[in-house]
């Protein structure tokens, strides 16, 4: 078990913490597999009232099917400590998610990350460095209509895809707490 007073979060700009989970299908995910690709880290809890208003709006869905799929993988991490396997797949399929939810049920990955809320977004470049890592948008409290929000995430995946720096590398992640588990 990782220590979580021992970690330091993750910085922008420094090697993202490499790390394997298996999804809810079973399937064995590395980090470091998807070295050469953009990868997002969304942090979800399907219980959380943010993460329901993002996927009723289709924000997490339409985002990363508006992405190059041979270039940007988005990998879910579920990290609640009481999430079933089978819970996933329901929510996975009642979604339509195309992506995998990853499952962290001890905690491991996301005290690794200082995962904090859900959601609680990380972008990762294809050298496998930290570009972004916060909220999804600026749209806290729901109000906005969604052309007018700002989308951290996408802005930061197209600066990324660039080369080019971010623009807003850092914001506040909102939403419920990660739900870890005793150590």
């Amino acid at each position: 078990m990782l220590a979580s007073s021992a970690l330091a979060a993750p910085e922008i700009g420094k090697k993202a913490p490499d790390f394997t989970l298996q999804d809810a299908a079973g399937k064995t995910h590395k980090l470091s597999d998807y070295q050469g690709k953009v990868v997002v880290l969304e942090w979800t809890c399907p219980q959380c009232p943010y993460v329901q208003r993002h996927y009723k709006e289709d924000t997490m869905e339409q985002l990363s099917t508006s992405l190059p799929d041979s270039n940007v993988v988005w990998l879910a991490v579920n990290t609640s400590h009481f999430t079933k396997r089978e819970d996933v797949v329901a929510w996975s399929k009642d979604q339509g998610l195309r992506y995998p939810t990853l499952l962290d049920g001890n905690g491991d990955v996301g005290r690794l990350y200082n995962a904090k809320t859900t959601p609680h977004m990380f972008v990762i470049d294809a050298s496998g460095t930290l570009t972004y890592q916060g909220a999804i948008d600026d749209d806290i409290r729901g109000a906005k209509p969604s052309a007018q929000r700002v989308n951290y995430v996408a802005a930061a995946v197209q600066a990324t895809l660039k080369g080019e720096q971010v623009p807003v590398a850092e914001t506040k992640p909102y939403g419920c707490s990660v739900k870890y588990g005793q150590q």
